[in-house]
């Protein structure tokens, strides 16, 4: 992935790291494995007790990934203020990117596009949503419109997750962005209030599924419109589907636990993830993205 090739976001960079940050809190489960499937689930912006509840704590290895030819080692400068370091180019010019083609895509459906704002950070700081450390992982606040990053999530992609990559790294960055485009078409709105009158647990986290996947599909259609101009080969997409599969409810939970709670799942199942980002990268076409009108087992 050639992601020098794409746009700067003109200054929705905001840059909070060295900025001292917030006491972080630590993470109370048992083993190293168990630490390390927690660490990658909230760094997807996923619930670690969803995965971690009810597990033994033993020690669990998490599934590598191979090295592919595009791997940026973006790592971040402590303290940095300057706009030079390359954890900062790199997510700006994602961010840049996305900014264009979800504005386009706005355009031609007679619509208007806000921009979201991307804060880098270390360790905390705060949001509009509330207090954010680097335990959260990234998270887009619609409160204030901002995606939130910690630049160790680049370096804790890459250890813990076996390789991560440029484009795989821009999925999650392109999805978090995603949920910025559900808050601006007013689905997010629509999601809680049906989230509130839910009558189970599964039901409400059923839709968080719905949403989560969307957010992948979302994340898909960028890379189609990006696919050509950033120079996105098939090595690029494995980078992003074994991501995917890497963070899957289904596989999380049984690295953790030994087995597979479904109506648990908050962001949906390997397989589903693989193939919602998907079918945005090959259509490019967020119309396709629709994962409210089907039957949750079709997902």
């Amino acid at each position: 992935m050639d992601w020098k090739n794409l746009p700067g976001s003109g200054g929705g960079v905001e840059d909070r790291r060295g900025a001292g940050g917030l006491p972080g809190g630590g993470i109370a489960v048992g083993g190293i494995g168990g630490l390390i499937i927690a660490l990658i689930a909230l760094f997807f912006g996923i619930d670690p007790s969803v995965i971690l509840g009810g597990g033994n704590g033993g020690t669990t290895q998490t599934q590598s990934q191979p090295q592919t030819r595009s791997q940026t080692q973006p790592q971040g400068q402590s303290g940095s203020s300057q706009a030079t370091d390359e954890a900062y180019q790199f997510v700006d010019r994602v961010l840049g990117s996305t900014d264009q083609v979800w504005e386009s895509i706005f355009k031609q459906a007679g619509r208007t596009y806000t921009d979201p704002r991307l804060v880098l950070y270390t360790r905390g700081t705060q949001s509009g949503c509330g207090t954010a450390n680097s335990a959260v992982g990234p998270f887009y606040c619609p409160l204030d419109n901002k995606v939130y990053l910690d630049t160790s999530f680049f370096s804790m992609m890459q250890s813990q997750l076996g390789g991560g990559g440029d484009f795989a790294y821009s999925y999650v960055i392109a999805h978090e962005v995603g949920h910025h485009v559900q808050n601006e078409l007013g689905i997010a709105d629509s999601v809680e209030r049906k989230q509130r009158a839910a009558r189970t647990e599964a039901e409400a986290n059923s839709y968080s599924v719905r949403m989560e996947l969307q957010a992948d599909c979302f994340a898909g259609v960028w890379g189609n419109k990006v696919q050509q101009q950033a120079n996105i080969t098939q090595a690029d997409v494995q980078e992003a589907v074994k991501t995917a599969q890497a963070i899957g409810d289904d596989n999380l939970q049984r690295q953790a636990r030994g087995s597979v709670v479904p109506d648990s799942f908050t962001h949906g199942s390997s397989q589903q993830r693989v193939n919602w980002f998907m079918t945005g990268f090959k259509s490019g076409d967020p119309n396709q993205c629709d994962t409210f009108s089907k039957a949750y087992n079709q997902l």
